[in-house]
């Protein structure tokens, strides 16, 4: 092996060294019995990072306006406590959250149907922790989604 496809392999990770090898990954989701593309397939990364970003801007504005009278850590640690209760309630009764829906997400139980009431306050819990939200597997789903059973789906 050239010096150069040792390097590369390495910068390009495990993954992509296996598929040189022949080794079938699949696509995200194929495990869970989703489609690979159009609605119930697993959801992007950047739809996802966008649907928490409105999330987390929709909490800081409640905070900021309704709670806290200028911004500081105060309106920041009432944003977080807001998230999760928006993130509980949205996901345990709806499916998603409004950042979800504006980017055409939902969140459903890995076995189908929706997520029930303690799974979603589980998942929520998680999210806020952020460390289970941001490792994922193989299929993209967090840590978070793991623990409680769910996957974010398109719409």
């Amino acid at each position: 092996m050239d010096n150069r496809q040792a390097l590369g392999s390495w910068l390009s990770g495990p993954r992509a060294a296996a598929e040189q090898a022949g080794v079938d990954f699949g696509y995200r989701g194929q495990q869970l019995g989703l489609p690979e593309e159009g609605p119930g397939s697993i959801a992007r990364p950047g739809a996802r990072l966008g649907a928490l970003a409105v999330d987390w801007g929709l909490c800081l504005l409640i905070a900021y306006g309704l709670i806290t009278d200028g911004y500081g850590q105060a309106t920041s640690n009432w944003a977080l406590l807001i998230l999760f209760a928006l993130n509980a309630l949205t996901v345990g009764t709806v499916g998603a959250t409004p950042g979800k829906l504006l980017f055409r997400l939902r969140v459903v139980s890995v076995h189908g149907g929706r997520l029930s009431l303690p799974r979603a306050v589980l998942r929520a819990a998680l999210t806020c922790l952020a460390i289970p939200a941001l490792v994922w597997d193989r299929d993209g789903r967090g840590l978070h989604d793991r623990f409680s059973g769910a996957v974010q789906v398109r719409v």
